[in-house]
């Protein structure tokens, strides 16, 4: 957001070189910071502290750089940056333990106030001689003191060679650096060429400022991007690329960012395989970044690496998994090789090698997960980064990167599954590993049914396998309910059925011995056999079995003399009757004709009253 602030023109030298001699000061306008709309409320107290001490102490002493260009565009600086005449030793000796010495090249002061830490410079002169450039014009040395005057033509950019005194709330321009905020230009002070050539990183931060800022570059700027002034980067330690590059994507502007390091390519300065264009993942992983930051999230550069060189890793580990390499031992590899190549271009740092592979050997991990090593995943130190570069590599789709592998889904389900209780998280476990039986034995099914030599064919059942195996992820309690209710239904109907089988055996061994002798095939023939099939419901075994119950009460009338014997003979295969249905598990019943069943209950009806007469007539 640009302030709309007016600010006055200014006639300064917008051209001011390396070499800027004692005239430059006359050139300096000296302007109000009241007048630019400036105060020490702008400031933090901890640079207002330092400016102070050092004041006191008989030192000039400024805020300059971005903090200031910023507060002119109505932005929020998140640092600021001290410079004065004092030497490194002679801050340290006004500060105490409260200041540190760091650098060779280019010697700094850290200075601690409160929470903060302000990093002083001391004004620089330009280079004496040959013995601080390389012989390409390349600064090795940059720790000749100078004046504000020398100090203001060393800088880089106009738009960072503001000097802002608090106490005395004055701003001194040198070249011009308001109206250069105002048109939203970014240019080099002095010679371009010369000033890329002391120190080809400069492009890298025109490139920053770009995206940053939204400015332009001038016509000269623009030139400087060619592959001679690239090739100067090769003699740039790779420690400080790592540092710039990290500048660059924790910013909080890495998605206007990246496709300017494409189209200016720097990414091929940067990178040893680089990709032809941002994919889709990294521009996913960019949008994250920067709303994390805007958010005030913390954030790893190392992450951004992880995306930067997956599509690489993806690569190797395809050659090693070719070569016959177990997949634990491709996957280390790969990663090992991948950024020992990458080292050459950015030294990154142990720490953050690490992090680095232990995202990418998460990732299958994540999207395969066993049942037993669900919450041990979830407890591992790096699982929230893996976890979140899986989630980022679900949300892009990576049909643009070569040899990526499935994520199954499981970034949703991983979501889910951080939000659950314990209980909860059991269960999704349980379920998940059910899915994972369900789909293992349907993919076997049809690999049984399907000719596997159609690669069509093949296809289309890793697809279902691969939808089957996730397509459960979440808790469905109305499904268990139902389950339940079904078994209960079906545990209640094989009870019936138990019992009418039974009470049909008992009502045959009712009979006489006689009877017994001439007693028929039973309705119904029951199975014994192994198999558990369910025995179908027959609405007709009530009333046959009624029918039978009074057909034997009126046939054990004429058989009373013979009690005794009946009883024991009932009360004996009664018994074995009862051990035999107990055991048996009825597998299929077979009914019997309409013909057979009519001649088979003619043995147990009741003999007709007229022929009951006449016979028990003859018999008195």
């Amino acid at each position: 957001m640009t302030n709309s602030k007016k600010y006055p023109k200014t006639n300064a030298n917008a051209n001011a070189n390396a070499n800027a001699n004692a005239n430059a000061n006359a050139n300096a306008k000296t302007i109000s910071a009241k007048i630019l709309g400036i105060s020490q409320a702008d400031l933090p107290n901890s640079i207002i502290e330092i400016i102070t001490t050092l004041t006191k102490a008989g030192f000039e002493a400024y805020v300059v750089g971005g903090g200031v260009r910023d507060i002119l565009l109505g932005q929020n600086p998140k640092d600021f940056d001290a410079v004065t005449n004092a030497k490194p030793h002679e801050v340290k000796d006004v500060f105490g333990k409260r200041c540190r010495i760091i650098g060779r090249r280019f010697e700094l002061a850290h200075v601690f106030s409160g929470r903060d830490m302000i990093e002083v410079a001391t004004f620089r002169a330009p280079p004496k001689g040959d013995a601080h450039t390389t012989e390409d014009g390349m600064l090795m040395r940059d720790n000749v003191w100078g004046d504000i005057n020398q100090d203001f033509a060393r800088r880089d950019f106009s738009v960072n060679a503001l000097y802002y005194q608090p106490l005395k709330g004055e701003i001194k321009d040198f070249c011009g650096a308001i109206d250069d905020i105002q048109s939203k230009t970014l240019k080099l002070l002095g010679h371009a060429s010369v000033r890329v050539e002391e120190d080809p990183v400069r492009l890298l931060r025109a490139l920053r400022f770009k995206a940053k800022l939204g400015f332009e570059f001038d016509d000269e700027l623009a030139k400087q991007f060619n592959n001679k002034n690239w090739a100067l980067l090769e003699q740039v330690s790779p420690h400080r690329l790592y540092d710039e590059t990290q500048k660059m994507f924790i910013g909080g502007y890495i998605v206007p960012l990246l496709p300017l390091l494409f189209e200016y390519q720097a990414i091929e300065q940067l990178m040893v395989y680089p990709p032809n264009a941002p994919t889709a993942l990294l521009k996913q992983v960019a949008m994250n970044t920067d709303k994390r930051i805007a958010s005030g999230k913390s954030i790893n550069p190392a992450f951004f690496y992880a995306a930067l060189l997956w599509e690489n890793y993806l690569y190797q580990l395809n050659k090693f998994k070719k070569q016959g390499h177990h997949f634990t031992h491709a996957q280390e590899k790969a990663a090992s090789k991948v950024i020992d190549r990458q080292r050459l271009k950015t030294a990154i740092p142990r720490f953050a090698e690490q992090f680095i592979k232990d995202i990418w050997l998460l990732q299958p991990r994540l999207a395969n997960p066993k049942h037993k090593q669900i919450l041990t995943i979830s407890e591992h130190a790096r699982f929230r980064a893996g976890f979140d570069f899986l989630l980022l590599r679900e949300m892009a789709g990576e049909d643009d990167i070569a040899f990526s592998e499935p994520t199954n889904g499981m970034g949703v389900w991983w979501q889910t599954f951080q939000t659950m209780n314990d209980r909860e998280q059991r269960h999704a476990i349980d379920q998940l590993t059910n899915q994972e039986r369900r789909s293992s034995k349907h993919r076997r099914q049809r690999l049984q049914s399907y000719d596997m030599d159609d690669p069509s064919d093949r296809m289309a059942t890793d697809t279902f396998a691969n939808h089957q195996l996730h397509t459960g992820l979440h808790i469905d309690e109305q499904s268990n309910t139902q389950t339940n209710t079904n078994r209960h239904a079906e545990h209640n109907h094989r009870q019936k059925e138990k019992a009418q089988l039974q009470q049909l055996s008992l009502s045959e061994q009712t009979l006489s011995e006689q009877a017994q002798k001439k007693q028929p095939s039973p309705l119904f023939t029951v199975l014994t056999s192994d198999a558990t099939q369910e025995t179908p419901k027959q609405p007709t075994i009530k009333k046959q079995n009624k029918q039978q119950q009074k057909s034997t009460q009126n046939i054990s009338q004429h058989h009373k003399t013979k009690d005794a014997v009946q009883n024991t003979v009932q009360d004996t295969v009664q018994d074995t009757v009862q051990n035999t249905t107990r055991n048996a598990v009825p597998d299929a019943v077979i009914p019997l004709t309409p013909s057979q069943a009519k001649n088979e209950l003619s043995h147990y009806l009741p003999i007709p009253n007229q022929r009951r007469h006449k016979k028990m007539s003859s018999m008195t």
